[in-house]
Parts: C-alpha cells; structure tokens; sequence
C-alpha cells in the first residue's frame, strides 16, 4: 500500500475503533441493566451476573461492527472531501477504482473481524453462556424452598431447610417421603445440593442420616451416610436437558450435521445448513457496505455544505440491500433448502459498488473537462 492509502486506512480504524466502542458500549449497558435486574433480585452474586454480561458483548459486536464500519466509511470520506484532500488526488489522476483501494482493504479487515466473530468467538459465548444460564436455573430452582418452613412441593413430599447458602446449597435439610403406599423415609442432613438428572431432579445430600420405617412390620431401618443421592419428583421444575441451541456450534458443524445434532437442535439439517450460510453473508454484507459508504459519495463533487444528499443515498442503499437479505432469509426460512439465496444480498451490493464506482469516475471526468475548457 501507498503512503496516501495507510494514511485513509489509518483514518479508517480510528473512526472505527471509535464509533464501534460507543455502539457497543451502550448495547452492553443496556443488555447489563436488564441482567443486574434480573438476577440481583433472586440473590445471585454480582460475579456471576458480570460474567453474564461480558458474554454477551461478542454477540452485541456482531450487530455493531457492520454499522460502525459503514458509518466510518462515509465519515471519513466526508471529512476528505470537506478538507479537498480526496479532490487533490483526483485532479492528479486518481479514480474512483484506485481511490477504493484503502477502503476495500478496510473492507476486507471487517470482514475478518466479523468471520472471527461469527466463527470462532459467538459460539464459545454462547456455549459457556449457556453453561452460567443452567447453573443459575439449578441455584434460583433451590430457592423455590423458603428456608425455616416446613413445605410440601410435590404430594407426599414434606421438606423443611434451615438456610439456603448464596450458591444454592441448603443447609440442615429435612426431607419426608411418604410416596410409597409400604414405606416411609425421612431423610436428614447437614448440607444438600439439587442438581439435574435426565430422569428428573436428584437431591444430593452430605453427612446425613436416612430412617425407614415399614408399615406391613412396623420395622424401623437407620443408616447413616457420608453421601446420598435421592429421587425428589417435582420438587424443582428443572429440565433434565434443553433444547441445544444452534448458535452454540460451530459452522462446520452446522454446514455437516449429524442425525444426532438435528435431534438436539430440533431443527433439520437443512435449517441449521441456513444458518451457516448466514454466518458467512453476514461478513460479506458488512465489508460491501463500508465500500458502498465510501462509492456513494464519490458521486459528489466539491462543496462547502458537505455531501449529506450522497450520504443519505449511500444509507439509503445500505437499507435496501438489507430489505433484499431479510426477503432472502425469509424465503429461505420457509424453504431451508433454497439457502443459496442469503448470497444475492451479496452479489447486489457488489454490483451497486462497482457501479456507483463507474459512475463517479465519469462524473469525474466530466468535472475535469469542463474545468479544462474554463
């Protein structure tokens, strides 16, 4: 790259680097509020709340890094054009095509980022995401029992807690069992986890005693232990396993999908094909509309009031273009197998860039001639 073209890229990532942090800032501090609401008010510690949180900015930068990088785009080339500089270089023979050259190459940067994310950095949020999500369902499902009253969540099901610690573990458990028509058991102990199990949810209790008494013999059975794993029904409505959710893979996965993983997912092969193949566009889109910011104001010439007429085209495009990708996403939700639609987007911002390019480069010319002749 040329002298003149690190100095537009480095113009570039500033502008960048600037709007993408103020984006992403106030997505985060929005999707944080809601989260401090709503887990601080079951008791749950900040840690674990802020850990949320900062899962969730990969997938706030993948909403944030096309806007930040079309914006950026035609910032920078307003500013360029207010101060003459891109207007000096044209008179010295620059084109449009030649001109592209630092954007397209900025172009290409946000797609990287945008692949990184889609790729690599969104599905390992989202699986530990979902991993913090279930530990949280286990301690908030813990807290359905009010420690220092005796209650029956299910029928036949008395239990009694001292105190609920603020990870989830109930201290000085006292639990009645009396659904078996033969038997009765009461189990105590000193601490006890609920926990998930594909059958239903488990208690697991530590330094306890567990005594059963035979109604046919009237027998009275203790055994002591150090550990001890009990069915409790309905005690906690926990699911024994969720639904997987298809942002947690990876696209390679999803382009080759197992019967397994359709099984999973609940979705066929077909969707979770789409949603890779939407992964991949997602990146194209947002590099074309950085080139499409910056070709869209080339068609104006040298003005002191600036080119907000050329910018309000370029964002104009920029809607249209995603008017397009959301009608393609549509028909290829009611139809997964017709997937090779999510690319015309693509296809329809390259051509409007090389287009809008031609355009300016004939414009160009014209202003130079008429200039010329005066």
């Amino acid at each position: 790259m040329g002298r003149f073209d690190r100095y537009i890229l480095s113009q570039l990532m500033r502008v960048f680097g600037f709007f993408a942090l103020v984006l992403v800032g106030i997505y985060w501090v929005n999707r944080a509020v809601i989260l401090l609401d709503r887990y601080l008010a079951e008791g749950q510690g900040g840690g674990l709340v802020l850990q949320l949180t900062l899962l969730s900015v990969p997938g706030i930068m993948l909403i944030v890094l096309p806007v930040a990088g079309f914006v950026a785009a035609a910032y920078t080339t307003n500013r360029l054009h207010a101060d003459s500089e891109l207007v000096v270089v044209q008179a010295t023979g620059y084109s449009a095509f030649r001109l592209v050259r630092p954007f397209a190459m900025f172009g290409v940067i946000v797609l990287l980022l945008m692949s990184l994310l889609a790729h690599l950095v969104v599905p390992a949020a989202a699986r530990e995401l979902n991993r913090l999500e279930a530990q949280l369902a286990d301690a908030i499902s813990s807290r359905l029992l009010v420690p220092g009253t005796f209650q029956s969540p299910t029928r036949g099901v008395t239990v009694y807690v001292r105190d609920i610690s603020q990870d989830g573990t109930l201290e000085g458990l006292l639990v009645t069992d009396r659904r078996e028509p033969v038997r009765e058991t009461t189990y105590s102990a000193h601490q006890a986890l609920l926990v998930r199990h594909e059958d239903g949810p488990r208690l697991v209790m530590f330094d306890g005693m567990a005594q059963t008494l035979t109604h046919s013999t009237g027998r009275l059975a203790t055994t002591v232990f150090d550990d001890f794993t009990v069915a409790i029904g309905d005690l906690a409505t926990t699911p024994a396993q969720r639904r997987l959710d298809q942002r947690q893979l990876s696209t390679l996965t999803l382009l080759n999908p197992t019967p397994e993983i359709e099984e999973r997912t609940r979705r066929s092969a077909a969707y979770l094909q789409r949603e890779a193949h939407l992964r991949i566009t997602q990146a194209l889109l947002s590099a074309t509309a950085a080139v499409v910011g910056f070709a869209a104001l080339m068609l104006g010439g040298f003005s002191r009031f600036g080119l907000w007429r050329q910018v309000a085209f370029a964002i104009v495009l920029v809607v249209l273009v995603k008017l397009v990708d959301n009608a393609a996403i549509d028909v290829a939700k009611t139809d997964p197998s017709k997937w090779p639609l999510v690319y015309v987007p693509c296809l329809m911002a390259a051509a409007l860039c090389l287009l809008l390019l031609a355009v300016a480069d004939s414009t160009l010319g014209a202003r130079l001639r008429r200039r010329g002749r005066a």
